[in-house]
């Protein structure tokens, strides 16, 4: 069903964000895109899981505001 796809967990530091990505990680999916706010649980989720498969995305209010944000 997910094969070859691509995936986006928001809130993907919090607890249910770190169960799907459990839950997918294993499997034939493309690519894990996390979405959150919290960089130090960004950088932590990075460093237990090690996964090319894993991409990282965070929110800020720059975005918001200007349509811009380094990432």
């Amino acid at each position: 069903m997910f094969k070859d796809k691509t995936i986006l967990i928001t809130g993907g530091t919090g607890s249910f964000g770190n169960a799907v990505l459990k839950r997918f990680l294993d499997t034939d999916i493309k690519e894990i895109r996390i979405f959150s706010r919290d960089e130090k649980k960004q950088d932590d989720m990075r460093k237990k899981y090690k996964s090319d498969k894993i991409k990282f995305f965070r929110k800020c209010k720059r975005y918001i505001k200007r349509k811009k944000c380094n990432v």
